[in-house]
């Protein structure tokens, strides 16, 4: 049986970084855990946050997964190296590939960060971009609350979306900034309404590329890239409404989820 990238978030967020997968990497099989019913983590504590991140571990390990990927910025932020020590596969955040995605792209070194309110009280973007760098560039850092909201609700395009995406970014608009973070992965769900709010002078940059490249480079190194022919079958897993999380699914990764995925409520993970 073909082992699967295990890929969980918060919420529908981590989606963009299984739909780069699927692009990059077609022949491996994913199994996503998107916990929806106790959405946003942003505002929740640290320790909540670990505490159900370990949850869902512990759930998909059963699956026996080659790699475990947490699609999630503030799970990424606070509980990366927990999970690193509790398994025995490697696992990849998003936060560094990020960060390495948005050095690339920066032509002025002013950096912008948008995120939950855990990632970016966590700090986990500037201490990545400043190691990085050597410390040359400049960070601009702002929370953003409302934007895991919308886009769990579905409400991607809309004259309140464009209102609270250009109320929430505002305070980002004359800092100069050229590259944009957007530092949680529910956030390119809303890029069009984020690209219009900063203009065209700013690049969105989605850390979801430049992870999925990072698990090719895991993969092939450890040799374990799938070799099986034909489309897998990848199975979809959340802890709320499968009705709303199968529309979003389907809406976002479209012709990649064709074969129906599974979709399954886990009752012992309730809100």
């Amino acid at each position: 049986m073909q082992q699967a990238i295990a890929v969980l978030d918060s919420g529908v967020g981590g989606l963009t970084v299984v739909k780069e997968v699927m692009r990059q990497l077609p022949r491996e099989k994913i199994l996503y855990f998107g916990d929806t019913a106790r959405t946003p983590y942003g505002s929740r504590s640290a320790e909540q946050v670990v505490e159900f991140t370990r949850e869902i571990v512990d759930y998909l390990v059963q699956f026996n997964p080659k790699m475990i990927v947490i699609a999630c910025n503030t799970a990424t932020a606070v509980a990366l190296d927990d999970i690193t020590s509790r398994v025995s596969v490697p696992v990849v955040g998003v936060i560094g590939p990020g960060a390495r995605a948005a050095l690339g792209r920066t032509r002025t070194g002013v950096i912008g960060v948008i995120g939950t309110e855990g990632t970016i009280r966590s700090g986990a973007y500037e201490a990545a971009l400043n190691t990085l760098s050597g410390g040359s560039v400049q960070v601009v850092s702002r929370a953003c609350p409302g934007f895991v909201p919308l886009v769990e609700d579905g409400n991607f395009r809309s004259e309140r979306t464009q209102a609270i995406v250009e109320s929430s970014l505002a305070p980002l608009r004359g800092k100069h900034l050229d590259s944009l973070i957007l530092g949680c992965t529910h956030y390119p769900f809303l890029a069009d309404a984020i690209s219009e709010a900063m203009g065209p002078g700013v690049a969105l940059i989605s850390s979801a590329d430049e992870t999925a490249r990072e698990i090719r480079s895991i993969l092939e190194r450890s040799g374990q890239l799938a070799e099986a022919d034909g489309t897998p079958l990848h199975q979809f897993f959340c802890s709320g409404d499968p009705v709303k999380f199968r529309e979003i699914a389907q809406t976002w990764l479209g012709e990649q989820i064709r074969l129906t995925p599974v979709v399954w409520q886990v009752p012992h993970l309730g809100a």
